[in-house]
């Protein structure tokens, strides 16, 4: 199949029907005056840096023909930091965040006591970007070429022998390879570091034997085969990588359950900026070569209606859904 037809195919594939249609905004729309900045909580580079690049040049586009966005990263505390200091911005739609499974449901879940913010209460959720998979990716040398003898081998190697890398101490994907360890019966060593793309580069160089990165941060040295691909986090393959399996398939259960990023901004912004920047965000998720490049970056871009009141619901529910898996594996983090 050709790239451009398996992309076409995703749209369908990877759209949220649960989310109920947009309300179009009444009234006159909000035009910015100035530069609008969109943090985001980890290093360039990393699948969420990605995604705000992809779409901020879009969305300001759909806000008007003089508005800017202005990426700016501020990684650290596997993206709370920057949380932290979103919380305390002014409430006028001119500083917003991509944010992540890590930062707004793993960190406030995992946390001793909780984060100092509240990921529901003490923003706006402006809206569902993507919900992509996970991918368990190992340095190239690893064991066999084929999935089952990578997880046999994971399996079967002395507890604490093999070393895996994570963007963050408690977040998703130290989480996640956690859950892998007591599928598999064993203990890894873990290291983490401060994004996905130094990560995936410390798989690269084997300073880490694996980890389950998130795709869009592994995509790139996927496709050069610096990494390798073994299993989906998810319940789908994705389009991109047809040939790689679901752990499901596999036989390991557990990991349903795909990341999220999601656009928010402080708590209480006004109905006018707050559903501008929410009609900006859809209009670039919809835009084809916007959908066309994130779908080829590792990123599944929402495609169902996307309102401010269904973000907060999705929100509601995926920090419910964490507080399970941080249950199933005991993580803690002391603040």
């Amino acid at each position: 199949m050709r790239r451009r037809d398996i992309l076409r195919s995703a749209s369908a594939a990877f759209a949220i029907p649960a989310l109920p249609r947009l309300a179009v905004a009444q009234g006159s729309a909000w035009v910015p005056d100035r530069p609008i900045t969109m943090i985001t909580g980890y290093g360039p580079g990393g699948s969420t840096d990605i995604a705000a690049r992809m779409l901020a040049d879009r969305m300001a586009t759909a806000l008007g023909p003089e508005a800017r966005i202005v990426v700016d990263n501020k990684p650290g505390a596997a993206g709370t930091i920057a949380t932290e200091w979103l919380k305390r911005q002014p409430a006028d739609g001119y500083t917003i965040m991509v944010t992540e499974t890590g930062a707004a449901a793993a960190a406030p879940a995992t946390t001793i006591g909780g984060t100092r913010y509240d990921p529901v209460a003490d923003f706006t959720q402006l809206g569902v970007i993507s919900t992509p998979p996970g991918v368990l990716v190992v340095t190239p040398s690893f064991a066999g070429p084929n999935p089952h003898q990578v997880l046999t081998a994971m399996r079967e190697a002395p507890p604490e022998k093999l070393t895996y890398a994570s963007s963050g101490f408690g977040g998703v994907l130290h989480m996640r390879a956690e859950m892998l360890a007591q599928a598999l019966g064993t203990r890894f060593v873990h290291v983490p570091y401060r994004s996905g793309a130094q990560m995936v580069q410390a798989i690269m160089t084997g300073e880490a034997q694996f980890g389950v990165a998130a795709l869009a941060s592994a995509t790139p040295l996927m496709r050069e085969g610096k990494v390798r691909g073994v299993a989906m986090v998810g319940t789908r393959r994705f389009p991109t990588f047809p040939d790689i399996p679901t752990l499901g398939e596999l036989g390991v259960s557990g990991f349903e359950n795909s990341g999220f990023f999601l656009l928010i901004g402080p708590a209480n912004i006004p109905p006018r900026p707050a559903e501008a920047l929410n009609r900006a965000l859809v209009t670039a998720l919809h835009d084809p070569v916007i959908r066309e490049r994130m779908i080829f970056a590792g990123h599944d871009p929402v495609q169902g209606a996307n309102g401010l009141a269904e973000a907060r619901a999705f929100m509601v529910r995926e920090l419910a859904e964490m507080k399970k898996i941080v249950e199933r594996t005991g993580i803690r983090v002391q603040p």
